[in-house]
């Protein structure tokens, strides 16, 4: 029995890592289909109108080896983290303590929905007018756009959990913390990892936006910089270093929650992390 057991666990492993390799390699295939399509536009419309893939490398590799992408990159960086930050503890908080006065939760639903669906680029003027137009309205941007993507995805943790664990624990004698602990929030965590992985994305674009609209540093800056002067392979550049900050924010979100959850299938985690 032992030996069939380390037999299986092999078997599994194997069958694993053979689909890890098969969906790396469809993600290069996608990958090269999407650069081809890129350079075909390039050479059929011209790089004044679609910056060539070669010169947005170029471009990408010089910008970084005089520092001025790294730095530029790292004040957009950190308004979206710390935004981040701010706009998903609380959002991550809220639910659970709801969970305990469900009128209370009742009253603020709509008010909740409101702030959700109101539109993040008209609100960016407002927050540059309360706050300035330095780095503090752009993380008021971000973690006001985190907040509601977070405490939906939460609410909806804490809301799908089975009563009846909820119940019996209680009739086992466990106190409100013992339960928050050992049975709410371990059931609401996969749902919470959900929204921040939405999130995550947002809290970057948002910090660009907000450059967009008033700033003289980080990425969204070099992007209305680029546009001012008509160089298009200026904007790639910068898109290009956006997207690689938003894949090595998805991974640190996926990291975390693979080791958080390490109690759960790892088939479930592959599924959930999109790996």
């Amino acid at each position: 029995m032992p030996g069939e057991r380390r037999n299986n666990a092999g078997s599994v492993a194997r069958h694993r890592l053979a689909a890890s390799l098969r969906a790396r390699g469809d993600q290069l295939v996608v990958l090269v289909v999407l650069i081809a399509i890129w350079q075909a536009l390039s050479a059929t419309l011209g790089t004044y109108w679609v910056g060539s893939p070669w010169g947005v490398a170029t471009r990408f590799a010089a910008g970084i080896a005089d520092g001025t992408l790294p730095g530029q990159a790292s004040y957009t960086v950190v308004e979206a983290a710390v935004g981040f930050t701010l706009g998903a503890l609380p959002a991550i908080a809220l639910p659970f303590w709801l969970r305990r006065a469900p009128v209370l939760s009742a009253i603020l639903d709509p008010f909740m929905v409101g702030g959700y669906g109101a539109p993040k680029l008209a609100l960016a003027p407002l927050f540059i007018l309360w706050f300035g137009i330095g780095i503090a309205s752009k993380i008021a941007l971000v973690a006001f756009t985190v907040f509601f993507i977070v405490y939906f995805s939460a609410q909806a943790g804490v809301r799908t959990l089975d009563a009846r664990l909820v119940q019996m624990a209680q009739v086992m004698g466990a106190s409100e913390r013992h339960v928050a602990r050992h049975i709410v929030f371990p059931g609401a965590v996969p749902h919470v990892f959900a929204g921040l992985r939405i999130a995550m994305p947002y809290s970057i674009g948002g910090a660009v936006i907000a450059e967009l609209i008033s700033a003289n540093r980080g990425l969204g800056y070099l992007i209305q910089l680029g546009a001012t002067n008509f160089d298009t392979t200026a904007i790639f550049v910068a898109l290009a270093a956006t997207t690689c900050i938003v894949l090595a924010g998805n991974w640190s979100v996926n990291a975390v929650e693979r080791r958080l959850l390490r109690w759960r299938p790892a088939s479930d985690l592959a599924l959930q992390a999109g790996s």
